[in-house]
């Protein structure tokens, strides 16, 4: 009796061990089939909701707990949805800063030297915003804010001058080189200086001794010119333009100083801009950038006078106590200049650049 009992528990513990060792050899993902039916009929709904939203929020994927990864572009790709809408639906609004927004949102870097003020004025008028950038003069700077600020549509803000003492062989030399044949004299032949007269092809026509007459000598003199003031708009500067029948109308300050020429020309070119971001006076808007030493305030300063519209700290590393102490400073002085900090690539820099008055931050280093 005790053999046979000690036998059936020998086959017992074999028996057993062999149902453990199947059990362990079972993939842990494969269910029973009575528990994968049930499971089946259960969720069946929400296995189709699973399989038709593929992918992860970025709220998953970058402010997981578990997440240690890094990515870059490749990495990751934005999944498309159904569209149930036309183009003509689409916004791309978007605000620069607290205080401004874009039509179009793009900006120019403030790095190097990527933005003047012609592609500023180019930024501005399609609906973004430029910077002009820091490696310039504080008097470079400021021009090139100026000339946004002063730009209007279809005024030419930077024509070709030349003095009264200018031979017509050299104006000959100049037209070949500019591809036009009118230009406005001035004292010193600077732009901004008093207008003299006016020279055109019809001035120069079936004259000799071109290498020895001054243009001085016979151009339109300012007395005979019709002239616009500085306020005067494009429409009304068009009007008399066709109604005089002008090829060039000089715009000029009440000293006679040439701000602007309006060419005749340029009026089937001229194109209204709807996008284009502009100030509460209808000006372009405009940022410019400085850094974060002590001789930088005065730069800001400056900028604020010219009327700039946002100043840009341009580190690559914008969580410094250099760059916390300029910020503070712009906001304490300049309450309504809008002032962006950075660059930052965490939520702590960010958080700093925004307790010391940054309105909006440049991301990535």
């Amino acid at each position: 009796m005790g053999a046979e009992l000690v036998a059936v528990q020998g086959v017992a513990a074999v028996l057993a061990k062999e149902a453990k060792t199947r059990d362990r050899s079972r993939s842990p993902r494969k269910a029973a089939q009575p528990e994968t039916d049930a499971k089946m009929t259960q969720d069946a709904d929400a296995a189709l909701d699973l399989d038709l939203f593929d992918g992860h929020s970025a709220e998953d994927i970058f402010r997981s707990p578990d997440g240690r990864s890094g990515y870059t572009y490749d990495d990751l790709i934005c999944l498309p949805g159904h569209i149930a809408f036309g183009v003509h639906d689409v916004t791309l609004d978007g605000n620069f800063t607290k205080k401004i927004n874009l039509k179009t949102p793009i900006v120019s870097s403030p790095m190097d030297t990527v933005t003047e003020h012609n592609m500023a004025i180019a930024m501005a008028l399609n609906g973004g915003i430029g910077v002009i950038h820091t490696n310039l003069s504080l008097e470079a700077q400021i021009k090139e804010v100026t000339n946004v600020k002063r730009y209007k549509n279809g005024f030419i803000l930077d024509p070709v001058c030349i003095t009264p003492t200018t031979t017509l062989a050299e104006l000959d030399d100049l037209r070949r080189k500019c591809g036009f044949t009118g230009f406005p004299v001035t004292e010193d032949g600077n732009m901004g200086s008093k207008l003299l007269g006016l020279v055109t092809k019809r001035d120069t026509d079936f004259l000799d001794n071109k290498s020895s007459t001054s243009v001085g000598s016979i151009m339109k003199k300012f007395g005979d010119l019709t002239v616009a003031d500085e306020c005067i708009e494009l429409v009304a500067a068009n009007m008399v333009i066709r109604e005089k029948k002008l090829g060039k109308l000089p715009i000029v300050t009440k000293g006679g100083r040439l701000v602007a020429l309006v060419a005749r020309t340029d009026i089937s070119k001229q194109a209204e801009f709807p996008l284009a971001t502009k100030d509460k006076n209808g000006s372009l808007m405009v940022a410019a950038a400085i850094g974060t030493r002590l001789a930088d305030r005065d730069r800001a300063m400056a900028l604020v006078a010219a009327g700039v519209d946002a100043i840009i700290v341009d580190s690559s590393q914008g969580d410094s106590t250099f760059q916390h102490d300029i910020v503070r400073w712009m906001k304490a002085e300049f309450p309504d200049l809008q002032v962006i900090g950075g660059n930052v690539v965490t939520m702590r820099q960010g958080e700093h650049l925004i307790d010391f008055g940054g309105e909006a931050l440049p991301v990535g280093m």
